[in-house]
């Protein structure tokens, strides 16, 4: 019998339970990549971190166990385990029933960052097992789930009792589900960079982190009594600074708000929003408060003291906190975020709260503390002064006719105009510019040779930038324009190609070329990285030819090393100095084929570690910068 195509009531499912979540992940965790991994752990730290602002919590430990596993424990009262109106203990509810929860009763949390009562039960849904040990009422309960299912029987409807303590807390081990996720192994610096956020974030609590995976065990603890005026601190202690820290707190609108903020002698921002401890990747209502109250305020300044003119225009937002560091971390009753994974603020009160704390505390700060005020105000008029520069730079670029995207002599397009299935390769030099033109699938891979190193741009003007041939080939290619940051001027709807994947020689020249587009993207197209359009490709750095046997490439010195002790007998080794080096049909076969090849998202996940990263990216250290583009080649993640 045909199969009917008919969309009536029948074709409308129903997914029960956690099915949802196995099903969709990504619509819980935003991604079942590395990012959406360590998210994992983050769901369960944050649900120790609302105990600590309860008032119950001290201290948090997060293990990184030798099996792969994960453990979070904390010493808060520990998960309720008295019979819920289900029928079943609640802390079953909990690990096993979406949106249940204590956050939404305001008796039990004031503010919380697990916010949606999904945070338990989808790391449940998503581990191969997890098991559950709740110290709580003198004694340690215990429940075990495999696949979101529970496999421990109850015991007159409550959970056994496996020991006697004096102790209280809850203590959550689980194993991420490889059928779900691309890769299972947690990556322990982000998890890091993640918990010592959250220790600036709550300068009463410790949380320590160990990692069990290696050959030299890591135990670090996490503890920061200075709060964000230490995080601050910590972002710009390899930096030219202006004046000290400030540092404030208030509250309006039943919300807390606590920021501190620090210039230093560079050209761009750093304005950082937290909310019930969860950083705000893409900011909020919360940070407009703030940035607009902090211009108006720093406005008025400039024309008290005569640095505006009436005739003069304002300074601009961005003049303004040009060189600014701040963090904006705020206690809200109620938030409403965009998204499960809570990277946008969208409460109207917190901007006004947050203006309202903001206006009230830099006036009474600068109005004692005149000097650092003219430093401030000093930094947006240099702002002042390069914007006005770009601006001008910017009009000539746009009066002057622009290269056609067809007829771009470097370009080698590819013929689909489907922009989800095309990707764009910047390949650096035309020899390996030619064979990857040979070797490529014409119809969704297009080309881009450049040559040599481009400009680092962190240390160059606009106008330089926008000068800059190679620069302005890969704006034209890309179809989405450039701005600083998040800009009226990039429009990532217009992007011609899906992924921008940066083909670079496997070795430190490689590295360095690799870094500067990175610098590039990070600055003036910040959402290709956001959105996760960016990619690093992993071109092999040896052929191997063995006697007997296949010949194979590989990736890295440790992969040669495995090779030698693993493979008997002689064999022939092939080092390629350069992606020019090979033919095309190696080039396709390792590097550019979807089927076989290796590539690395670039992802950045946290808010200290972008900090981080940018240091690392933009300063002028090299070292670190070639450290960090081989650290992560390490990390790469198969895209097939």
């Amino acid at each position: 019998m045909a199969k009917k195509n008919t969309y009536d009531a029948e074709s409308i499912s129903i997914l029960e339970g956690l099915e949802a979540v196995r099903k969709r992940p990504g619509m819980y965790i935003g991604s079942v990549s590395t990012k959406g991994l360590n998210h994992l752990i983050y769901e369960m730290v944050d649900n120790s971190v609302d105990e600590h602002l309860a008032g119950f919590c001290t201290e948090i430990k997060v293990t990184l166990e030798a099996d792969g596993s994960a453990t979070v424990e904390d010493n808060g009262r520990g998960v309720p385990v008295d019979l819920h109106a289900t029928g079943l203990p609640a802390a079953r509810v909990v690990y096993t029933t979406l949106h249940a929860g204590g956050k939404f009763d305001d008796s039990a949390y004031k503010t919380s960052g697990g916010l949606h009562g999904v945070g338990s039960s989808v790391v449940n849904a998503l581990s191969v097992y997890m098991d559950v040990e709740i110290s709580r009422d003198g004694y340690v309960h215990h429940d075990r789930f495999e696949r979101g299912k529970p496999v421990v029987e109850l015991e007159d409807g409550l959970l056994p009792k496996i020991a006697k303590t004096r102790k209280t807390g809850t203590k959550v081990n689980f194993l991420p589900d490889d059928t779900i996720f691309e890769k299972t192994r947690f990556r322990a610096e982000e998890v890091k960079s993640r918990m010592h956020e959250t220790a600036y974030l709550n300068p009463s609590l410790t949380i320590i982190f160990e990692d069990k995976r290696g050959a030299e065990k890591e135990h670090v603890v996490y503890h920061e009594p200075d709060g964000i005026l230490g995080f601050i601190k910590d972002l710009n202690s390899k930096k030219e600074t202006v004046h000290e820290p400030v540092y404030f707190k208030g509250e309006a609108e039943g919300i807390e708000v606590e920021a501190a903020f620090q210039y230093v002698n560079e050209f761009h921002e750093n304005v950082m929003g937290f909310c019930n401890n969860i950083y705000n990747a893409e900011g909020g209502t919360h940070l407009t408060g703030f940035k607009t109250t902090f211009t108006t305020v720093m406005n008025q300044y400039a024309r008290e003291l005569g640095i505006l003119k009436e005739k003069d225009a304002n300074f601009t937002g961005a003049d303004i906190r040009n060189g600014m560091t701040a963090i904006i971390s705020i206690k809200h009753p109620d938030p409403r975020f965009e998204g499960q994974t809570k990277t946008k603020l969208d409460n109207p009160d917190a901007a006004k709260a947050c203006s309202k704390v903001t206006g009230d505390e830099i006036v009474r700060y600068f109005d004692r503390n005149l000097e650092n005020l003219k430093k401030v105000i000093g930094c947006a008029e240099k702002a002042a002064k390069i914007r006005k520069t770009e601006e001008r730079a910017k009009t000539n670029l746009l009066t002057k006719q622009k290269y056609s995207f067809d007829s771009n002599g470097k370009l080698a397009n590819c013929e689909s105009r489907d922009a989800s299935k095309c990707e764009i390769f910047i390949v650096e030099g035309d020899s390996a510019g030619g064979s990857a033109k040979t070797a490529r699938d014409r119809m969704y891979q297009a080309i881009l040779p450049i040559r040599g190193k481009i400009l680092n741009v962190e240390k160059a003007s606009i106008d330089k930038v926008l000068a800059n041939a190679e620069i302005k080939t890969m704006i034209n290619a890309f179809g989405c324009g450039f701005s600083e940051g998040y800009g009226n001027d990039f429009d990532i709807t217009k992007l011609r190609y899906d992924k921008i994947i940066i083909m670079a020689d496997a070795d430190v020249d490689g590295a360095h070329i690799s870094t500067l587009l990175l610098t590039l993207f990070y600055r003036f197209m910040k959402e290709l990285i956001d959105e996760g359009h960016v990619y690093i490709a992993m071109p092999p750095l040896y052929k191997v030819m063995p006697k007997k046997g296949e010949e194979e490439y590989l990736y890295d010195d440790r992969a040669l090393e495995r090779y030698r002790k693993s493979h008997e007998g002689p064999f022939t080794l092939q080092r390629y100095k350069g992606l020019g080096e090979m033919d095309a049909e190696q080039l396709w076969e390792t590097t550019i084929n979807p089927e076989t090849r290796i590539l690395k998202r670039v992802e950045i996940e946290d808010a200290r570690m972008a900090s981080d990263v940018t240091e690392m990216l933009m300063g002028t250290e090299v070292p670190p910068r070639r450290a960090f583009i081989y650290e992560n080649a390490t990390e790469a993640e198969l895209d097939i």
